[in-house]
């Protein structure tokens, strides 16, 4: 779709969100954007980035003049030098996200072969040596190893800088590559880390499905209702960070063979009614690109007529006991174990190979499970019921990873797991 949004105000609305999740500080961080006629729209030097404004945003024109009220970012120069290594580049993000420091601080890389959708976006994530802020050198070894071929770039000592085809481009990575460092972090913490193979990347590439279309006729106010809610939950999902704005599917029922689900590149932040895909008996609303999880979701409708909705989402913490051998135990506090009750893990290759057996593996008894190296997959009576299980087991995930580093963590004896299913599961 074509983008006719200023340059200035995609940058002080793609630095609010940067700024809201803490991603950056106040005086930290720089975006850009390319124009068509070469000159460079840039984040200024020495402005609260908690309360920028169009008007404070500076234009470089490609004779080195600049229009607006500030001097350009001080590290306006390697902008500039990854833009003339990689001309088809037309945005930067520069921030400093703490799990991205963390990793910059220790000399190392995320490694991005941790999710399929992670590398995909991603790629292999390079690393630029030292050099002062705002400097010339600075700018001439950050462009190196963007002319190596690399979108992501680490910096020793000092964060990370990612570019991308367009603005949103740029985003989807800078936000993918922080999730990746927080739950490589996370993971570590649960024990060694696993990565998926050169092969298991190969063969894990899920095409969109080709599924026929139809008209649909007028929607009826129950499926308006749906579409509104839905919508809310996934933007309230995104801001809770249980997902990125570029992955996670929702769905919801609409009747036995029917039912709405997100669709791909729509960003999750903002997605709307109209922006869903409306599924009916294995068909596709004209005109609109359902998730690639549509099939495995109906297959589930089709098994489980109890649930009316399903989350595949990312949250960190959750998402890190999917890449790591340790168990998430759910005995922890009632409310884990009623809402959650055991935790499946199931294999990677499922998701690609073998969606019928993820389908056959969920039930309404035990509605949760963690896809190694992928997601979270949750189940739910309604849509409500669904998001909130997806929180708990969040929480969960991170209560038990803080525990680990208080002591050893203490689960609820059988007696009690045999009062509360007596209580509250029978």
């Amino acid at each position: 779709m074509r983008d006719i949004t200023h340059p200035a105000e995609r940058l002080v609305k793609a630095m609010a969100r940067i700024y809201q999740y803490r991603m950056t500080t106040t005086s930290g961080g720089n975006l850009s954007i390319r124009d068509t006629d070469g000159s460079i729209w840039i984040t200024p030097a020495r402005v609260d980035k908690g309360n920028l404004r169009v008007e404070d945003i500076v234009r470089v024109l490609p004779d080195g003049s600049t229009e607006g009220r500030h001097r350009p970012s001080s590290e306006f120069p390697f902008h500039q030098k990854i833009y003339q290594a990689r001309p088809e580049l037309g945005a930067i993000v520069h921030a400093h996200p703490v799990a991205l420091v963390a990793f910059s601080i220790c000399g190392q890389a995320p490694d991005t072969q941790l999710f399929t959708k992670a590398h995909s976006v991603c790629g292999d994530v390079g690393f630029a040596p030292y050099a002062l802020p705002g400097s010339n050198l600075l700018g001439e070894r950050i462009a190196t190893v963007f002319a190596a071929g690399h979108d992501c770039v680490m910096l020793e000592n000092h964060g990370v800088v990612v570019a991308g085809l367009d603005f949103p481009d740029a985003f989807r990575r800078f936000e993918t590559l922080e999730f990746v460092a927080k739950t490589v972090i996370k993971a570590r913490a649960l024990g060694p880390v696993r990565y998926l193979s050169t092969e298991q990347l190969a063969n894990s590439e899920m095409p969109t499905p080709e599924l026929e279309e139809f008209d649909p006729g007028p929607a009826s106010s129950h499926e308006r209702a749906l579409r509104r809610e839905l919508c809310e939950f996934i933007r309230r999902g995104y801001h809770q960070r249980l997902l990125t704005s570029n992955a996670g599917s929702f769905s919801v029922r609409v009747d036995d063979d029917s039912f709405l689900i997100s669709t791909s590149l729509v960003d999750r932040a903002t997605i709307s009614p109209d922006e869903l895909a409306l599924i009916q008996h294995g068909k596709r609303a004209r005109g609109t690109r359902p998730s690639r999880a549509c099939l495995l979701h109906r297959l589930i409708y089709q098994r489980h007529p109890e649930i009316h909705a399903i989350v595949n989402a990312t949250p960190v913490n959750a998402t890190a006991f999917s890449a790591s051998a340790a168990r998430l135990d759910t005995r922890t506090i009632p409310e884990s174990y009623i809402f959650l009750r055991d935790v499946a893990v199931l294999p990677f290759e499922w998701v690609y190979e073998a969606p019928e057996k993820i389908a056959d593996a969920m039930t309404p008894e035990f509605p949760i499970a963690l896809i190694e190296n992928d997601c979270a997959l949750v189940l739910g009576t309604t849509i409500l019921d669904a998001f909130d299980r997806l929180e708990v087991l969040e929480s969960t995930a991170e209560a038990v990873i803080l525990a680990s580093s208080i002591g050893e963590v203490q689960p609820m004896g059988e007696e009690v797991i045999e009062e509360l299913i007596s209580a509250f599961l029978k």
